[in-house]
């Protein structure tokens, strides 16, 4: 009898201390279910990652918004009645279980509500651009912001005519994996098409995996114009100067160039660019020294702020003080190779003044 006493003193024990922790848990959390719902959303937006579109991840239980819909009723009520923080969406086709995943994409993009979407979309398959169009079809509208992955496993082009129902694209991002084309600075008949196709909104144009020759830039001619923002690979330098005389309103230029032969520039000056990044690769048994040099010398760029030139096997010293002088520029930041010595760096900022930062 005693020991069945002594038992069940332990369990009320037990009992009490549990009863106590679930109180003072209640009352560390009290304040969060007593939150106003305006400062709860301000919470919830911030919780989404800050990153840009071409960077979007698969959508996971594990990260917000779709973990904040499985906490408690009332954070799913919430979170689900706010459309900025369905704006945002990596679509994968996935040819075997497509229509359930179909289902999920559309509800996702359903409570945006007629906001502005930001989408990341990976095609692995012919037939797959097809699929991606019935499901953007009620949104189109809508996409200010679009990075396509073409992982393609074969070697067929992408389907033509891909990007001319955007009316309102403003950004896009093409990444192109698995050496899918053929040739040198040749883009792809139905790539071309495509690119042509773009809206009149279009501001920002990023592509990797293809290389810009000097007629693709005219096969392409209709969206350079409007441009404030490229990054792309070029094929020789003289395709650099080609793009800057088509696209007069850029001020934003970030550019991988391949050198191959030598070629003779013509000088250009381009009012508006104040960044510009170059990274250099050439051919075998080509040196790219001598035609930086050429780019150098053809170039004036009287507003550049921000230049950045890597992978130089030997900078060219003179030709850059030179472009210095003809340009007039309130250059700010110079980011070069390592072998760009101290004096070097003293003569640069003797002639720009504005220039406060140079980094090796």
């Amino acid at each position: 009898m005693d020991g069945i006493q002594t038992l069940q003193r332990q369990l009320f024990e037990q009992k009490n201390g549990t009863i106590e922790s679930i109180n003072l848990h209640k009352r560390l959390i009290s304040p969060l279910w007593r939150l106003p719902t305006e400062v709860l959303s301000q919470i919830f937006y911030h919780c989404l990652p800050q990153i840009p579109v071409n960077e979007l991840q698969l959508p996971s239980k594990l990260t917000a918004p779709v973990l904040l819909t499985r906490i408690c009723r009332l954070w799913r009520e919430v979170a689900v009645g706010m459309p900025n923080l369905w704006c945002m969406l990596f679509v994968e086709v996935n040819d075997r279980d497509w229509q359930p995943a179909a289902f999920c994409y559309d509800s996702w993009l359903k409570r945006a509500r007629g906001r502005p979407l930001s989408l990341r979309l990976a095609l692995r398959a012919d037939g797959h651009w097809t699929k991606i169009q019935c499901l953007l079809r009620p949104y189109v509208n809508q996409i200010s912001s679009l990075c396509v992955d073409f992982c393609y496993l074969d070697r067929n082009e992408p389907e033509p005519n891909m990007f001319a129902n955007f009316p309102a694209l403003e950004e896009i991002f093409v990444h192109v994996y698995h050496d899918i084309f053929d040739g040198e600075g040749v883009l792809p008949a139905s790539i071309s098409r495509s690119f042509s196709q773009l809206p009149p909104t279009l501001e920002s144009f990023a592509v990797s995996g293809l290389l810009f020759g000097f007629r693709d830039f005219s096969s392409c001619n209709s969206i350079w114009a409007r441009l404030t923002t490229i990054e792309i690979e070029i094929w020789q330098p003289d395709g650099v100067l080609h793009l800057l005389q088509l696209a007069p309103n850029l001020s934003s230029l970030t550019i991988i160039i391949i050198f191959d032969d030598d070629q003779a520039l013509e000088p250009f000056t381009h009012t508006k660019l104040q960044t510009l990044h170059i990274t250099c690769e050439w051919c075998i048994n080509t040196d790219a020294g001598p035609q930086l040099c050429d780019l150098f010398n053809a170039l004036s760029l009287p507003t550049l702020r921000a230049l950045a030139v890597r992978n130089v096997p030997e900078w060219p010293h003179e030709e850059f003080k030179a472009f210095l002088t003809r340009s007039e520029c309130p250059l700010e930041s110079l980011v070069v190779s390592d072998d760009v010595v101290t004096d070097e760096q003293a003569e640069y900022v003797a002639l720009v003044p504005s220039l406060r930062f140079v980094s090796c």
